[in-house]
């Protein structure tokens, strides 16, 4: 069930990180590393780190960084500055809830998200997720 709910966050939350500040992110390699916070559960889930390569396409459109998942919908979207807050709504298998405060200084950012879950699973999860530009894509 961990297991489930890491993947399920990843696959829609992972690049709401990687929104563009008011002037944007520059293409590149980034490294991204998350720490998920499961309230009620007994041990916390050790941070994981991937590579993500964005295109010049890729970082074009906000909204489409925050979530490629076509069962979400944005909500709410405020650009202010170096910082991005947003809201969606998801439906289907990851039916929830999600929020998120994205701010940004030069080729890195810090972000943080709540996901509440809908359905049986009455589930809170935070996500706090940092990034940094390494460099140019392969």
């Amino acid at each position: 069930m961990k297991r489930d709910i890491v993947l399920a966050v990843i696959g829609l939350v992972l690049l709401p990180a990687a929104v563009p500040a008011a002037d944007g992110i520059r293409p590149g390699m980034w490294e991204i590393t998350s720490a998920m916070e499961v309230p009620g559960m007994p041990m916390s889930m050790p941070p994981t780190t991937v590579k993500q390569c964005y295109t010049k396409e890729d970082v074009k459109d906000e909204k489409k960084m925050i979530s490629r998942d076509k069962n979400c919908t944005m909500t709410d979207f405020k650009h202010a500055g170096n910082k991005v807050v947003w809201k969606m709504k998801c439906t289907g298998k990851n039916a929830g809830t999600f929020s998120g405060e994205t701010v940004f200084s030069g080729d890195s950012y810090e972000s943080a998200m709540k996901m509440d879950s809908e359905g049986g699973k009455g589930r809170t999860m935070n996500m706090k997720v940092k990034g940094k530009r390494v460099g140019n894509c392969p």
